[in-house]
């Protein structure tokens, strides 16, 4: 059944092409969220077969999740936190939920929208936050470009790398989120770290 399911999703992309991509990739972002890696994995499996670019393909990938990242981060900028908490629901966001984004990014800042990037779960709401907080939207968009740009260029590679075989690219993929975590906590005390000693000077 997951290799029927793996073949749509490649026969899929494989049709829609780049379109196909930047499409699945902001609805991950953003209110619609599925794992990234069933359009990433196959885009860089097409490209091993030679039926797309690579760096079209993880382009067409960062450039989506960017698109997805901003409609939430506007959505929530221009409604707020009453219009989350009322139809939250609608978009798979439990209020519960958005109070531990919230915790998440008061407590790691706006680097926290890099790093969300890099955590499952997290990845398709953090934006919400970080408009409620008004982030600034150029540090904003930076951040989420070199947070998904590295996600979804790994899971790229592994396709491309890996190819068709499902039982490496599953334990690939685990080392893989296992490196972005350890990425992330040494990351977030480096910047903790200097943004203590900012505010000391």
């Amino acid at each position: 059944m997951f290799t029927s399911f793996v073949s749509w999703v490649v026969g899929t992309v494989d049709s829609w092409g780049y379109f196909g991509i930047f499409v699945s990739m902001f609805l991950e972002s953003s209110f619609f969220p599925f794992p990234s890696e069933v359009v990433m994995i196959p885009a860089g499996y097409l490209a091993f077969q030679g039926k797309m670019n690579l760096f079209m393909a993880i382009f067409s990938g960062v450039t989506g999740s960017l698109s997805g990242a901003l409609f939430n981060y506007f959505l929530a900028a221009k409604y707020g936190r009453p219009f989350l908490l009322r139809y939250g629901k609608y978009f798979f966001l439990k209020p519960e939920s958005l109070q531990k984004l919230e915790l998440f990014f008061a407590k790691h800042g706006d680097i926290s929208t890099f790093n969300g990037r890099l955590i499952p779960g997290i990845r398709q709401y953090i934006s919400m936050p970080a408009g409620l907080a008004g982030m600034h939207l150029g540090k904003f968009s930076l951040y989420t470009v070199l947070g998904a740009g590295i996600w979804v260029s790994v899971l790229a590679l592994l396709g491309y790398y890996l190819g068709a075989n499902e039982d490496q690219v599953a334990q690939y993929l685990k080392s893989a989120t296992l490196a972005a975590m350890l990425f992330i906590v040494g990351l977030s005390l480096f910047y903790w770290l200097h943004q203590k000693n900012k505010g000391s000077l």
